[in-house]
């Protein structure tokens, strides 16, 4: 039986309406699953033995549970078991606009950043749409508050599993789903281009983030093998592109890495590469792990000011869950020997 949460609202309709229903059903189904969030068709009192047992016989709940949970002020990180046995993590986030996700898009990763603990335990297959949308009603549940914002920038790459994140996106984003805004949604890529042009020529407002971490094509390769498929300079040419056509700002992240690509040189060729572009660039220091050698680099504030005097509109990411293993992969990565 399939995943309910993999449905989007046209899918359930037509579903429905196969089985002999209403199309008004859907909203119905919808209410108890989004806003209610019930784990169990048993708990939709207002549709009929009959349709529950329609709905029992065609559609199934997903087998995902929590099983961890570490959690600091600002920070709850959970570690996910799936119904073959394999794991992934999200992260919820406390800011003073509300809550925000960050969630995993697959099991395992085959990008091989260098510095990413996920990237160490490589790719075992895709998440469903379902899936992704689970962890986001589990922590919901798990803390009673509502969720705002979701940021796909956990486990996985996101357009290494294309189909599911932009069938995910327009469920979350429904206004009968958990009607989280378009411009509270960010999907971050290491850059994986023809999907970035694919996903410009959606009607979509979500936010484009790119992990980029080097400001030059040699030193991100050392560091992120996939720019030997898509080169830096192809890269940028395609945001241009995108920024172009969508008329949308573009975040750049950049993971602080103590003398490897954290020097004012590094900072200058970075305003070089992005300059007259419409971008932010999100500092991010980094979390150190047990399994990689990086450390988190002590030039910071320096490579923020030299990107400030050179006009780029720059962040430092705040920190969340240095105390717990906040760090991508960290959880699952203790749980998979």
């Amino acid at each position: 039986m399939q995943n309910i949460y993999n449905y989007d609202y046209q899918e359930l309709e037509n579903k429905l309406i196969e089985l002999g229903e209403k199309k008004y059903r859907t909203r119905q189904i919808w209410e108890w699953l989004y806003l209610k969030k019930v784990s169990s068709f048993k708990e939709m009192t207002n549709l009929g033995k009959e349709l529950i047992s329609k709905l029992e016989e065609n559609f199934a709940f997903p087998n995902i549970k929590i099983l961890k949970k570490q959690e600091s002020k600002l920070t709850n990180k959970y570690l996910f078991e799936l119904f073959d046995g394999n794991f992934i993590e999200a992260v919820l986030m406390r800011h003073d606009y509300g809550l925000s996700i960050c969630v995993s898009s697959q099991v395992g990763c085959n990008m091989g950043c260098a510095f990413c603990e996920s990237g160490r335990l490589k790719k075992v297959r895709n998440l469903e749409a379902g899936e992704i949308i689970s962890q986001i009603i589990l922590v919901s549940n798990d803390i009673n508050e509502r969720i705002s914002s979701v940021v796909i920038m956990g486990i996985g790459e996101p357009f290494d599993n294309y189909d599911n994140i932009i069938k995910f996106v327009k469920i979350v984003n429904n206004s009968y789903g958990l009607a989280i805004g378009a411009r509270h949604i960010t999907i971050s890529t290491c850059g994986i281009i023809p999907k970035i042009k694919e996903f410009m020529t959606l009607p979509l407002q979500v936010n484009l983030a790119i992990s980029l971490h080097a400001p030059n094509n040699e030193l991100r390769k050392q560091i992120m093998p996939i720019s030997n498929a898509y080169p830096l300079d192809d890269l940028v040419n395609v945001l241009k592109e995108y920024i172009a056509k969508t008329n949308r700002r573009v975040t750049i992240e950049y993971v602080m890495l103590n003398n490897v690509n954290d020097s004012n040189k590094n900072a200058l060729e970075l305003a070089h590469l992005l300059k007259g572009m419409n971008v932010y660039v999100n500092l991010i220091p980094y979390n150190e792990t047990s399994h990689l050698e990086f450390k988190r680099s002590d030039n910071i504030n320096n490579f923020y000011d030299t990107l400030k005097k050179c006009g780029i509109n720059v962040t430092v990411r705040k920190e969340f869950g240095g105390n717990i293993d906040a760090a991508c992969g960290q959880l699952r990565a203790k749980e998979v020997k």
